[in-house]
């Protein structure tokens, strides 16, 4: 029982017709039963009919297996129905699964796993009725929802790939974010300690024009009083050269 199911019996809430559960093993302990109840109910004469029943049953577990629970050490399985479905039990699943979306309060639009997994089994359910009628046309079901299963899957995929790269992006924004906020911090404290400079050079470059034009001012009033004492002192040996030099009378 490779392809069976194996989950507990509250799991069990399904769209997807099924036949009554079936003993398949009983404890080791508890002596005295049969194997299957299964083989029991088998007939034991073959024509036409049982055949085709085999065979729509056989096409029936392969779409949809059937499905086994564990319980008091029992093994129970439980095969999808083979019975054909009347326009009833069509308007009845409908029903159902309107039911089913409002119980469950899945979301009528966007991203809802729970809408998704219900209208999976509706269109499960479709394929077993389909199947019995034309076993052929159920085949092409269940492509069609292997294919759109598939496309699921990829279109999962993608948008986890999708996803995890926008978060690497967002993540390596960010810490470019980061590194420009420091970059920028660190700029401007180099640009205060670069006006700093600039301050004090602009008040060293006053204290040495002040210092210049003082020192300037120094050696004018210096030089003013030297060459007035120069001319003072060349005008009084003047005056007595000549009157050293003048003729006398």
């Amino acid at each position: 029982m490779d392809d069976v199911e194996i989950a507990s019996v509250g799991q069990f809430q399904t769209l997807v017709r099924y036949n009554n559960p079936v003993l398949v093993v009983k404890h080791p302990d508890k002596k005295g039963a049969p194997l299957t109840e299964l083989e029991m109910k088998r007939p034991q004469t073959a024509g036409a009919l049982l055949d085709t029943k085999k065979e729509t049953d056989e096409i029936l577990n392969s779409i949809l297996p059937p499905r086994c629970w564990e319980e008091d050490g029992q093994l129970w399985q439980q095969s999808v129905s083979s019975t054909p479905a009347t326009r009833q039990d069509v308007i009845n699943l409908q029903e159902m699964l309107d039911t089913r979306l409002q119980q469950t309060q899945a979301r009528e639009t966007g991203i809802c796993p729970v809408r998704r997994e219900l209208y999976s089994q509706c269109f499960d359910e479709i394929i077993r009725q389909v199947t019995i009628n034309c076993s052929e046309r159920g085949l092409l079901l269940l492509r069609i929802r292997d294919e759109i299963a598939m496309s699921m899957e990829a279109y999962e995929t993608l948008y986890c790939s999708s996803v995890a790269f926008g978060m690497r992006k967002a993540l390596q924004a960010h810490e470019e974010k980061e590194m420009l906020r420091d970059r920028v911090k660190t700029l401007e404290q180099d640009k205060e300690a670069l006006e700093e400079i600039i301050s004090d050079m602009k008040m060293k470059q006053e204290q040495a024009e002040r210092r210049n034009a003082e020192l300037r001012a120094s050696e004018e009033k210096k030089f003013t009083e030297e060459i007035t004492f120069l001319k003072k002192t060349n005008a009084q040996l003047k005056a007595q050269l000549e009157g050293i030099t003048a003729p006398k009378k």
